[in-house]
């Protein structure tokens, strides 16, 4: 693979995290939740009341990525704080059941209380705006985040767009709707097709437009919007 400069290994360590600084509209922080995270729990995979997974002690940044990250967080000067990385970060439970947790083991749901420090880090840091930008799921999703997931009245902090595969899975349904949604409602959008997000950032507000094809396995499908939303301008959550 190419690798900057800064990436070269060292040993068994290829450092890849790293921010960007777009002007001083935009800060995006390029994570890595690979090589230094504790090992997923329970065989990896969905697993249902796993305790362990709110260990305090568990990281799936690594310590010092998540120092270099919260220090970030604190010297921000930017409109938006952008976070892009691999895998989901809003709570997903597939169990409606309230004492039943049916969570991934490989998200940020193996790793609650390394979320819970990310999170908290850009409130304490009075951070304007974030939103993290994630893949790995196959689907689109849009979701809402917050601190505290269990706590109805907690509030939005920021907002995250997980954005579809371009061939992986095939054409598709088109399916928007997905089960957990209504007993996770937090999560704003589900979309099954293949595709891509676009986004816009002004100073004001940022877009986001979830982009897909009706069917990717033969060539010629034409490019439509499925769902877009507005993310404004020191006003946390998905319009």
């Amino acid at each position: 693979m190419p690798l900057r400069r800064s990436s070269v290994p060292a040993g068994f360590d290829m450092k890849i995290y790293r921010t960007v600084q777009w002007g001083q509209l935009a800060n995006f922080h390029m994570m890595d939740t690979r090589q230094y995270r504790d090992d997923q729990l329970a065989g990896d995979g969905w697993q249902k009341n796993v305790a362990g997974r709110l260990d305090d002690n568990r990281t799936i940044t690594g310590a010092e990525q998540e120092k270099w990250l919260l220090d970030g967080f604190r010297n921000s000067t930017q409109r938006w704080d952008i976070l892009g990385q691999q895998v989901f970060f809003a709570e997903r439970d597939r169990d409606k059941a309230p004492d039943i947790d049916d969570v991934s083991m490989d998200g940020w749901d193996g790793y609650a209380a390394s979320r819970r420090r990310i999170a908290q880090g850009w409130v304490d840091a009075k951070v304007r705006n974030a939103v993290v930008l994630t893949g790995d799921v196959h689907r689109h999703w849009a979701t809402d985040l917050k601190v505290d997931y269990k706590d109805p009245a907690a509030p939005v902090v920021g907002s995250e767009l997980v954005c579809s595969s371009i061939t992986s899975t095939g054409d598709g349904t088109g399916s928007t709707t997905d089960p957990t949604m209504a007993w996770n409602p937090h999560l704003k959008f589900y979309n099954d097709n293949r595709g891509y997000v676009n986004t816009r950032i002004t100073k004001d507000a940022l877009t986001a437009d979830f982009r897909v094809l009706d069917y990717v396995t033969t060539p010629g499908a034409p490019v439509s919007t499925k769902k877009s939303f507005t993310i404004n301008d020191r006003i946390p959550g998905l319009v």
